[in-house]
């Protein structure tokens, strides 16, 4: 198999990982696709540098989250919230949204955490073992923990508070 054709295939494989990621950087966002088209090249140009020490969703997490806040520095993007109408959502209207509703909130709740913490608590709902994540990251296990720890907290928080 060619590079180009296993490059597209493991980016297939896991792009709901990519989609995440943008999710949580650059929800509501009109530029989310192309920050999207941009991790993408990113990971092309970098994909050669891969070498198979880890698995290949761990090494691209490292790229993309990398990316992503490589992106949001050079931008200075600050949080920009606006209420999308359920037109925007593409629901039907008598179709309950209450599962929409909760995934809004949290992430405009993750939305308003550092880059950092961001990446941290993408990797944890995503079932990363805490030593997983700080390879990514580049923390230690023990830091990642007290890190996720007071993620929780801060979430919690913005939640019952209903600061979004």
């Amino acid at each position: 198999m060619k590079v180009k054709e296993k490059f597209i295939a493991l980016i297939g494989k896991h792009q709901g990982i990519l989609q995440k990621i943008c999710n949580v950087y650059f929800y509501r966002n009109p530029d989310k696709e192309d920050y999207y088209q941009e991790i993408l090249i990113r990971l092309w140009k970098a994909y050669p540098s891969f070498r198979n020490q880890s698995a290949f969703s761990t090494w691209l997490y490292r790229v993309a989250l990398n990316t992503a806040i490589d992106i949001i520095r050079k931008q200075s993007l600050q949080p920009r919230y606006t209420e999308l109408s359920k037109f925007e959502y593409n629901l039907p209207e008598s179709e309950s949204n209450t599962g929409s509703e909760i995934k809004d909130k949290l992430y405009l709740a993750i939305n308003q955490l550092s880059d950092i913490e961001k990446a941290i608590i993408l990797l944890y709902l995503e079932e990363y073992s805490y030593h997983e994540i700080g390879e990514i990251i580049g923390i230690s296990e023990s830091n990642v923990g007290v890190r996720i720890n007071r993620i929780k907290n801060q979430l919690i928080k913005i939640l019952e508070n209903g600061e979004h």
